[in-house]
């Protein structure tokens, strides 16, 4: 069992940024992040793979935001860059220990972009 806890969301202005941490209890594979608005699913951000450090991006993130880790802290960053008021919702990491589906899920922190 690995228990996620995020970190790190608030109110930022367009154009500003924001960094989110994930921190894991204990090794995973994979880590993602995910942004969820009212009504809708959740939508893949970004992940990185721990061991290579092998990073991917949605379309509309790519650019502006970049995904780390430090694996001496089993955590996980999302530095977001040019944020627009459509990144606004909760940002959600989750881990898994292979390339399936995601396993463990954090509590969820809020970011407002606001215009």
């Amino acid at each position: 069992q690995v228990q996620l806890v995020e970190s790190g969301g608030g109110l930022v202005q367009a154009g500003g940024s924001l960094r989110l941490s994930c921190a894991a209890s204990g090794r995973t594979f994979n880590v993602g992040w995910f942004r969820q608005v009212p009504g809708n699913e959740r939508a893949f951000v970004g992940a990185i793979t721990i061991h290579s450090g092998s990073v991917s991006y949605a379309d509309s993130v790519k650019g502006r935001f970049t995904i780390s880790r430090d694996n001496t802290k089993n955590t996980v960053y999302l530095q977001m860059d040019s944020l627009k008021p459509g990144d606004t919702g909760v940002y959600y990491c989750a881990a898994r220990h292979n390339f399936g589906e995601f396993t463990y899920w954090g509590q969820g922190t809020q970011v407002t972009v606001s215009s």
